[in-house]
C-alpha cells in the first residue's frame, strides 16, 4: 500500500512538472509571436491553451484522489495540498502567456511593442523562462535548497519592470496611449508569470521543510 501510495505522489509531482513546462513553453512562443508580430505563433499559443485545461483538470482529479482516498498526513499531507495549490499558480501562468498571444493578435498586423521597449521584453521573456523552468525542477526533485535559491532569481524580472516604467514615464513618449496601456499591461503579465512561479517554489519548501520560506536555513 505504501509503495503505491508513493508512487502516486510522484506521479503528481511529474504531472505539475509537465503543467509547468508547458506554461513555459506557452510564454516562451508567446514571447516570439509578440516581438515579432508573428500571428500563426500566436494562434497556436492561444489554441493550445486547451492543453494546459486538461492538465489543470488531471493534476486536480489525482490530487483530490489522494486526500479523498487516503488520508494522508504531516508530509504526505503537505504534498497532496502544496500539489493543489501548485496547480492554481501553473494555471495562472499558462493564462498570463495566453494574454500576451492575444495582445498580439489583436494588434496584428502591426506591432504590439514599439521598438524602444522589444529588448526589456525579449529579457523578460528570459527570466520568465529561466524562472519556469526552475519551478518544473524543483517540482519533480523536491529540492529545497534549489527552490530557496529560486526565490532571490525573481529580483531580476522585477528590476526590469520598474525600468520599463520609467520608458513610459518619459516625456519622450511618443506612441499614444493605446501603445502605452499595452505595454503596461504586457509587463505586469511577465511580472505576474514570474511571481507565480517563485510561488510554486515557496510551496515545494514548504512541502519538503514544513517551514515558510522565511524560516528555512541550509
Amino acid at each position: 500500500m505504501r509503495a503505491a501510495y508513493t508512487e502516486k505522489i510522484a506521479d503528481l509531482s511529474f504531472s505539475l512538472a509537465t503543467m509547468c513546462r508547458l506554461a513555459d513553453a506557452s510564454m516562451a512562443s508567446a514571447t516570439q509571436a509578440l516581438l515579432q508580430a508573428d500571428l500563426p505563433i500566436a494562434e497556436k499559443v492561444i489554441s493550445d491553451h486547451d492543453e494546459l485545461e486538461s492538465m489543470r483538470t488531471s493534476c486536480e482529479e489525482k490530487a483530490f484522489a489522494l486526500l479523498a482516498l487516503q488520508a494522508p498526513v504531516a508530509g504526505d499531507l503537505r504534498s497532496v495540498v502544496s500539489g493543489i495549490q501548485a496547480v492554481n499558480d501553473l494555471d495562472r501562468m499558462g493564462r498570463l502567456a495566453l494574454h500576451v498571444a492575444k495582445i498580439t493578435r489583436r494588434r496584428h498586423p502591426k506591432q504590439a511593442l514599439p521598438e524602444e521597449v522589444k529588448a526589456y521584453f525579449a529579457e523578460m521573456g528570459r527570466v520568465a523562462a529561466h524562472l519556469a523552468k526552475g519551478a518544473a525542477e524543483v517540482l519533480e526533485n523536491h529540492n529545497a535548497e534549489q527552490a530557496l535559491l529560486l526565490l532571490e532569481e525573481d529580483d531580476a524580472m522585477d528590476d526590469l519592470h520598474r525600468h520599463l516604467f520609467s520608458v513610459l514615464m518619459d516625456r519622450e513618449w511618443k506612441h499614444g496611449v493605446a501603445a502605452a496601456v499595452d505595454v503596461t499591461l504586457l509587463g505586469r503579465y511577465y511580472e505576474r508569470f514570474a511571481d507565480h512561479s517563485v510561488e510554486v517554489a515557496r510551496k515545494v519548501i514548504y512541502l519538503v521543510t514544513g517551514k515558510v520560506p522565511e524560516d528555512v536555513t541550509f
